[in-house]
């Protein structure tokens, strides 16, 4: 049985703006600008409901218009809002902007996101056969690091899977070792390869999977249009955290795989790696072989190019 996800992480509102053209420095620059709701864990849970698995946000908004439209987009995707509104502030907002290949740049404001606390963390999303899934944003803010690694310890007592996303290379290779504690508690990580090198010091993406390999029982290393490859060591588990040895050797017996970026017209990158989280979970979490679950990922990912914003419509499939 596919467990329930929880996802605990940023909660934003992007205000994107579609670019043809190198922008004019101190000038104006034509663009098609629109808002979507937004966030990497927010994503994640939005394309996880958008295809049936029961997804629950874990996250903080403002007391503002954004915030609304927020749990309005929640509502009409079905996932379980476990959202705190922060009195007196002001949603999370991303402005994005994205070039002509697609490519995408941000300039984030927390906002709400930085005031969520450990006493915000509901006992209900801590459940036997669960999974927990963090956006690595919550462990690069130090507003925020505790409830992330909090989140991980109840998740583990409790007999939860859990799973982390890095999240940016950029804020990472200012502190590389920030993650090191979380890294020892999750299940699944799943890096870009400028976020494996940041990790491990390897620019080659197989020697920086093999470093983390050591350190974590499933990892997935993307390639952007190069595709994905991963490891899955022996100790890999569905059963509770202490069922797993503590230390796990880059050589010991396991399973390996890659696979092939799934062909798409690419409008807008924001979000896909979000959408590939969404797709490889649920196929990890029901014991898919490795290879099985990075296809699963490479489709997820493929619509989430293919089209401005970072999560689904909140219009059933196929309108």
């Amino acid at each position: 049985m596919t467990p329930r996800f929880h996802l605990l992480g940023d909660v934003m509102v992007d205000i994107t703006a579609l670019v043809v053209e190198p922008i004019n420095y101190a000038s104006d620059t034509p663009a098609r600008v629109s808002l979507q709701a937004g966030g990497a864990a927010a994503n994640t849970a939005c394309w996880l409901a958008h295809d049936g698995h029961e997804a629950t946000l874990l996250g903080a908004i403002g007391d503002d218009a954004f915030g609304s439209l927020v749990r309005n987009h929640l509502a009409a995707l079905q996932v379980t809002d476990l959202l705190v509104t922060m009195r007196g502030s002001t949603t999370g907002t991303c402005i994005v902007i994205v070039d002509a290949s697609g490519e995408r740049t941000m300039l984030p404001d927390p906002g709400a996101n930085a005031g969520l606390t450990t006493r915000d963390l509901p006992g209900s999303a801590f459940r036997s056969g669960d999974h927990l899934h963090l956006s690595g944003y919550t462990l690069l803010h130090a507003e925020t690091r505790a409830i992330g690694m909090d989140a991980l310890r109840r998740a583990r007592d409790a007999g939860m899977t859990t799973s982390l996303d890095p999240a940016s290379a950029a804020p990472l290779a200012k502190e590389p070792n920030i993650l090191d504690p979380a890294i020892s508690l999750i299940d699944v990580l799943i890096a870009n390869e400028a976020e494996a090198e940041v990790l491990t010091g390897f620019t080659d993406p197989y020697r920086a999977l093999a470093a983390l390999a050591d350190r974590v029982p499933t990892v997935v290393v993307k390639l952007g249009r190069h595709g994905s490859i991963a490891h899955r060591t022996s100790a890999d588990r569905t059963s509770p955290p202490g069922d797993r040895p503590d230390h796990v050797a880059p050589d010991a017996p396991g399973e390996s795989a890659s696979a092939r970026a799934i062909d798409a017209e690419v409008v807008d990158t924001t979000g896909a790696g979000d959408a590939f989280a969404a797709g490889f979970l649920p196929a990890w979490a029901a014991g898919h072989p490795l290879h099985d679950c990075l296809n699963a990922a490479a489709r997820s990912a493929a619509r989430a190019v293919a089209r401005v914003g970072a999560g689904p419509s909140a219009a059933p499939p196929g309108e």
